[in-house]
């Protein structure tokens, strides 16, 4: 990991360019968006135009000569023997914008680009590795500052010598201008090359040391340690709404985080007052979360995060990956405390994502911008005059009563601060808004829920913020554990249909030769994948066989986990590359198991081991889990709170699954009950598998299933912990006591 007396010290010549962005640049996933202004004739197209990332495409018509990475443009800087520029970002990244407009569509600069440099545009979302290797470089070289857009300048060998986020295209902000650095970077280049190219082998040689996890043979992970880190995690918690809050200003739902403590929970409910701070600070989080302008009131669906620590103000954004976690969240909150509020946003965040990111053929879009005609959040705010206007007085001014507009507003947009805005967002509940307005609770919930579909029918009139409509393998994956979950939960069988169309798409168009291709769009794929695209897909064909029990889900779970183990696994020191062993050669190789904005892809393969050990009774897959615990275990030890997903994966490995085989025909009525009563219950480290005495086909060969009749012809339950049964049971009541126990 990331040890700061490894950083080299930097060439002096170079300080300047080595500068992190403004605070607006985009750190954390910070993001928004700019529609390309495309004409009729452009004057500039490069070679970006034959991009599949519609990031790239944004920039197909810079005068900038962009090149995408790959070998024509890493040849292009070597026989030319000039450094290259590199510049990452993604669509939906307000100060990628930003930069891009000021300097990159530029004539001057972009000249002065080409003069010194070979110009590459990277996708993040694309390319995760080539983000993660020169995002740490960038850290490294900026005192611990990262962020995007991410500008790095790499020798012709591809090592790192300056990197920094923004840069204006003139000195301001107190940092130099981006004409300026390209002109020092040029000239340096030219007068100093062999200084240069000493300092980046400086760099890469330390970055590689940071790249990868040091097995430490002392440390171990206990269930201890891990509760130690939930409770720094409940000291961290707002005691006022809920969440993290980053710097004390920005908040992110912390679905990683609150998972671990209900886990945390749960084991030790027999302690009660441990069990009721974690449990409480988890429903306040999710209760502030759901009533929050970070949640979109109208729509449905999260936003990325929150500007303040009140969930009032967010970044309007909406990735793909946190309609994933936050939904997945809001059902194991309702599965604990049964609150009715989580149900109804774990709804409202699938509708959302079936209505608005799902394709025509079934896979999931990447992401709705922020923007809209230039503004960011204008698809989504109102002033009262608007609502009043689409409902009529009386109408209007309860639904204002209930989600806080006023004539002043409630928020300032940037961009019209004259102009009063609000946000919708909730801030008394229903009985208490229904006595100002002397109306019945049941009342004015009818008329609000009439209101709310009059103004999602006037929202869709505007312009909405623009489509990211790529169709990444990873992020696909998230969404449909979660879907298959929720439609089980909820009792939503469309969503189990939803997850399994994105599955079969994804099985269909982006499973090619026996490997997995990263990202799909308009019919072209990008064929690098990476260990989250396969991790994050097993993940969720084990939650579709669990909620389907059909046996191809598990099958294809199996397979794609053999192609992870003969292509990713670090059979020396354990645990899992984020590249294949047959990937293109970069300047490191990477092994994380730290969680950020999604799981990292050892966390949730360590889960699926987990789980595929205990399905299959295969002891080799055990034994690579507790490989790949001890592979991570010192740099967990040292910052256990930057691996909350990897922590509920060790969770499950040191307290022991729950394996429940139901067997009956899952069309019987009396079948379903046994299973309805399983899926309503939280047990976070459960393994569920069936078995048709009427089909014995549609089985998988499992322990759990082998000499497990049915009893006295009925559906038949049977549970154990580590293959420690209890008695077979045959009601959902006697189910119910036994999963209670454990």
């Amino acid at each position: 990991m990331m040890h700061r007396s490894a950083i080299p010290k930097l060439h002096v010549a170079l300080a300047l360019a080595l500068l992190s962005g403004p605070a607006g640049a985009c750190s954390g996933d910070e993001q928004d968006t700019h529609a390309v202004q495309a004409t009729s004739q452009p004057k500039h197209t490069n070679q970006l135009i034959n991009a599949t990332s519609p990031y790239l495409q944004q920039h197909a018509h810079n005068p900038v000569d962009w090149h995408e990475w790959g070998p024509i443009a890493l040849e292009k800087a070597r026989s030319e023997g000039k450094p290259i520029f590199l510049s990452i970002g993604y669509s939906a990244c307000h100060w990628c914008h930003v930069m891009a407009h000021e300097s990159f569509e530029n004539e001057e600069i972009a000249a002065l680009m080409n003069k010194y440099f070979v110009c590459i545009k990277v996708d993040r979302e694309e390319r995760p590795d080539i983000d993660e290797i020169y995002m740490r470089a960038t850290v490294m070289m900026n005192g611990g500052q990262g962020g995007w857009p991410m500008s790095v300048w790499l020798t012709p060998e591809l090592q790192p010598f300056a990197a920094g986020t923004y840069f204006p295209p003139t000195a301001r902000f107190g940092r130099p201008g981006f004409t300026e650095v390209c002109e020092q970077l040029g000239q340096a280049w030219k007068n100093q090359r062999q200084a240069i190219v000493a300092q980046a082998g400086r760099i890469t040689t330390a970055l590689n040391q940071n790249l990868i996890a040091t097995v430490d043979p002392n440390a171990s992970l206990t269930l201890q340690i891990i509760d130690q880190a939930v409770k720094q995690l409940a000291q961290a918690f707002d005691l006022n709404y809920g969440g993290i809050s980053g710097g004390g200003t920005n908040k992110f739902p912390p679905s990683m985080a609150m998972d671990l403590m209900l886990r945390s929970a749960h084991r030790n409910r027999k302690v009660e007052a441990i069990e009721q701070r974690l449990v409480g600070l988890v429903n306040l989080t999710l209760e502030k979360m759901a009533h929050g302008g970070v949640y979109d009131q109208l729509g449905g669906g999260i936003h990325r995060y929150s500007t303040d620590i009140q969930w009032h103000v967010p970044h309007f954004e909406k990735m793909l990956y946190d309609q994933a976690l936050v939904s997945d969240i809001y059902l194991d909150g309702y599965l604990y405390t049964h609150n009715e509020l989580h149900a109804r946003i774990a709804r409202e965040i699938f509708d959302y994502v079936i209505d608005d990111l799902q394709s025509p053929e079934g896979g999931l879009y990447s992401t709705r911008d922020a923007d809209s005609e230039g503004e960011e959040g204008k698809y989504y705010v109102w002033t009262k005059k608007e609502i009043i206007d689409a409902l009529g007085d009386e109408e209007g001014e309860l639904f204002c009563s209930y989600y806080d507009v006023s004539s002043t507003g409630n928020w300032r947009d940037p961009h019209n601060p004259d102009e009063p805005k609000n946000i919708l967002r909730v801030l008394r509940d229903v009985d208490i808004v229904a006595k100002l307005n002397k109306v019945e609770p049941a009342d004015l919930r009818k008329r609000l829920a009439a209101a709310s579909v009059k103004l999602r029918l006037q929202r869709v009139k505007r312009i909405p913020p623009g489509l990211d409509d790529k169709i990444l393998c990873a992020w696909n994956g998230l969404m449909i554990g979660s879907l298959a979950r929720g439609g089980r939960v909820l009792k939503e069988p469309r969503y189990v249909h939803a997850a399994a169309r994105v599955a079969s798409f994804l099985l269909d168009k982006q499973y090619v030769n026996g490997r997995l291709h990263r990202s799909y769009r308009d019919g072209k794929t990008l064929e690098t994948a990476f260990l989250n695209d396969y991790a994050f897909l097993i993940d969720g064909l084990l939650d579709l066989y669990e909620a389907t029990f059909e046996k191809r889900w598990l099958e294809q779970a199996v397979e794609l986990n053999q192609i992870v183990t003969r292509h990713f696994w670090d059979e020396q020191a354990g645990g899992y590359f984020f590249t294949a062993d047959d990937h293109e050669k970069l300047i490191a190789r990477t092994k994380e198991a730290r969680d950020g904005a999604i799981p990292s892809g050892n966390s949730v393969q360590l889960m699926n081991l987990n789980r595929l050990a205990v399905m299959l009774g295969d002891t080799k897959l055990r034994d690579m889990a507790q490989k790949t615990i001890d592979a991570f275990a010192g740099d967990v030890v040292r910052s256990p709170g930057a691996s909350e997903r990897l922590l509920g994966a060790v969770e499950f490995a040191l307290a022991g699954s729950i394996e429940i085989a139901i067997v009956g025909d899952p069309e019987d009525a009396a079948t379903q009950a046994l299973l309805e009563r399983v899926y309503s219950t939280y047990l976070p480290n459960r393994v569920l598998m069936l078995h048709n005495p009427k089909r014995p086909s549609d089985s998988i060969q499992s322990p759990l299933l082998e000499n497990r009749p049915a009893v006295d012809g009925k559906p038949t339950a049977y549970v154990c912990r580590d293959y420690l049964c209890k008695l077979p049971v045959t009601t959902p009541e006697d189910l119910g006591k036994q999963l209670k126990e454990w």
